[in-house]
């Protein structure tokens, strides 16, 4: 004879937060801190990576201290082959070391890869404190600073060990981004251009119109204001849409997974000497390519996706080092693939996401259709 007891957890959370966009925000942070934006937080650690350390790093460390917060600086190495597990540990060891407990509050300061992992950092420890984010890049604007999804890569797969953690207050720093080698700025270019692919087609408009206002052909960063401005609005509006009506994933949110099941698997497969906007930018062409053969999306819509990549000067095709079938294994490591199939989400238009039968956003193409097209591709 046994008996049993019903745990209720029933509960309404709410995960609101601001997102701030503007130049030079460190004063703003500092007085939200002073407002009480967090509370019970008795020590602050700001969490960077080796190239932002000098640039924003230490500047807001030094801000923050002369304000009487006791503030520490940890760093990681640059690069998404250290967004990883062991350096998460490092960080975690280091802040234990340092007697950071529960009334401790995470800052991360940098790109999606500081961000990602800082976040993930902030879900655990202590079983969760509270997190602010900076966004300091074009990719973390565009990619991160909304959805609070966090996460590491490991060597068979990406972003697949992680937690959704959602930031206290986020602030987009575009004058941040006047400090961004020409590579990292196209790179947040490709999430941007996906964000228009999925949900706005307006949007694609006025980036086929002003994506050179932001770069031009021969790769100067020219950064109109307003042009950038415009940029990370809309990035975060269609994205909190998005998120707004899916928070854990469970279906619709997939649709911002659009380019990234090649694209995840071609940067992993590059050793990360792809940045994740160049290897999204070639998974757009592949999906969009792959939804023309399959009947999904007009050949001339596919054109204009591939040509806006290209007047942003973003890579479109497969490097010749990786070959189909290290690619094609690769994508079985995707989160979307169920039963040993691969998963595609896919444009039905510009701004328009295919829905398949019972609602899903997401559909399972054989290797061998995804095997020609690699193949037509190169071709």
């Amino acid at each position: 004879m046994s008996q049993s007891f019903q745990v209720a957890l029933q509960k309404v959370v709410d995960h609101s937060y601001e997102i701030e966009i503007g130049e030079h925000l460190f004063p703003a942070l500092l007085k939200d801190l002073q407002q009480g934006l967090v509370t019970g937080v008795s020590k602050y650690a700001i969490i960077t990576d080796s190239k932002v350390e000098p640039l924003y790093g230490q500047p807001l460390l030094k801000l923050l201290q002369e304000h009487g917060f006791q503030t520490e600086l940890f760093v990681f190495p640059a690069g998404e082959k250290f967004k990883t597990r062991e350096t998460k540990a490092q960080l975690e060891d280091q802040l234990l070391e340092r007697a950071y407990g529960r009334d401790s509050c995470i800052i991360a300061v940098g790109g999606g890869a500081v961000t990602d992992l800082a976040g993930f950092l902030a879900g655990t420890f202590g079983r969760g404190i509270p997190s602010l984010n900076v966004a300091t890049t074009l990719l973390a604007a565009a990619d991160a600073s909304v959805g609070g999804k966090t996460g590491v890569n490991t060597p068979v797969a990406t972003n697949l060990i992680g937690v959704f953690h959602q930031p206290r207050k986020v602030y987009i720093d575009l004058a941040a981004w006047r400090t961004l080698p020409a590579r990292e700025l196209r790179s947040g270019l490709a999430e941007t251009i996906k964000h228009a692919c999925l949900a706005d087609a307006e949007f694609f408009a006025y980036l086929e119109e002003n994506v050179d206002k932001v770069i031009s052909p021969d790769g100067e960063l020219v950064l109109d204001p307003a042009v950038c401005e415009e940029i990370a609005l809309k990035n975060c509006a269609i994205k909190y849409r998005v998120v707004e009506q899916d928070e854990h994933e469970s279906n619709l949110r997939q649709i911002l997974n659009l380019g990234h099941t090649a694209g995840r698997a071609l940067e992993a497969v590059s050793g990360y000497t792809l940045l994740h906007g160049e290897a999204v930018a070639v998974g757009l062409v592949i999906q969009a390519r792959l939804a023309v053969k399959l009947g999904y999306l007009q050949a001339a819509e596919a054109s204009r996706v591939e040509a806006l990549l290209r007047k942003a000067g973003l890579p479109v095709e497969i490097p010749a080092a990786i070959t189909n079938r290290m690619l094609m294994d690769k994508m079985y490591t995707d989160k979307k693939v169920r039963g040993g199939r691969i998963r595609f989400v896919f444009q039905e238009g510009i701004g328009v996401m295919k829905v398949f039968e019972g609602g899903a956003y997401s559909t399972p193409v054989d290797e061998e259709t995804v095997m020609e097209l690699l193949e037509e591709l190169r071709g």
